[in-house]
């Protein structure tokens, strides 16, 4: 596969309507909100849904979440030790090496795989990844209803019996324009494999990164790509730096209380010598 010699750095728009994009386990799992009132969503939740979109598409995916396990291994060590041959999970090298090989995750966000040596002593491999990603933010404040739910059923009885423990509450946000940069890094590439290849399969998923992902707590079409820029610089260093680039892009609200894309206003600084590729949601 062609390595990556270009740098590229990237952002992600989308919408999420009457929906939790990433609650809280800390703060009984409502939206995530920062001190100012405006939405979040980790790195790790937008990763965790790039890998889930890649093993869509068929890729070897290293990190597989309980509920989409294709292979029946119990844990991450389960999965080294039966993919890669014994001698190579004992190398380090070797292991970092075909670990990179066989899951296109490990080689493009890295991976750390601790082990203890035949002697006893401590062995870790790290994988530093290519692949950066910022956490999401709203644009603006978002607005967070929580709404009183119960079972339908008591457990006990005629079932006309209501406990304390059946009551609960279920948070969303009314809506919220947010968005999310990353970058791809040459010179970290040529360590892990990361090719140009691997490069445009996240960017083939990028517009559908919420696709086959409902919940209870984001109903299908509640969370939606609305668009992706793709920066491909001309060299492996970059034209420009990752925080020019990503600050090209302003999106500001122009309604007092934004409910839909068209109460945003979306623009694109000129960089000379770099253009954006944009690409609509799916």
């Amino acid at each position: 596969m062609a390595q990556l010699n270009n740098k590229i750095d990237f952002a992600v728009i989308f919408s999420v309507t009457n929906a939790n994009p990433n609650g809280d386990p800390l703060n009984g799992n409502r939206p995530r909100i920062n001190i100012d009132g405006t939405g979040e969503l980790s790195d790790v939740c937008l990763k965790r849904k790039i890998r889930d979109r890649l093993q869509d598409a068929g890729q070897k995916i290293f990190v597989q979440s309980d509920d989409r396990k294709i292979d029946g291994y119990k844990s991450l060590r389960d999965r080294a030790e039966k993919e890669l041959d014994a001698a190579v999970v004992k190398d380090s090298e070797k292991l970092y090496k075909a670990a990179c090989e066989k899951w296109v995750d490990v080689r493009a966000f890295g991976q750390l795989f601790a082990y203890k040596a035949d002697k006893g002593d401590g062995v870790s491999v790290g994988i530093r990844g290519p692949v950066s990603i910022h956490s999401a933010e709203s644009i603006g404040m978002v607005n967070v209803t929580s709404t009183q739910i119960t079972k339908s059923v008591s457990g006990e009885g005629d079932g006309k019996k209501k406990a304390s423990d059946t009551m609960g509450l279920k948070h969303r946000v009314d809506y919220g324009l947010y968005v999310f940069k990353g970058a791809m890094n040459p010179q970290l590439a040529t360590r892990t494999g990361f090719s140009e290849a691997d490069a445009e399969s996240i960017k083939s998923i990028l517009p559908k990164l919420f696709e086959n992902d409902a919940s209870s707590a984001r109903p299908e079409g509640s969370m939606e790509v609305l668009r992706v820029y793709w920066w491909k610089h001309n060299c492996p260093s970059g034209q420009y730096s990752s925080a020019k680039v990503h600050r090209s892009l302003r999106i500001e609200p122009i309604k007092a209380d934004p409910r839909k894309q068209e109460d945003f206003s979306i623009q694109i600084d000129d960089l000379p010598g770099l253009v954006p590729e944009v690409i609509e949601g799916f």
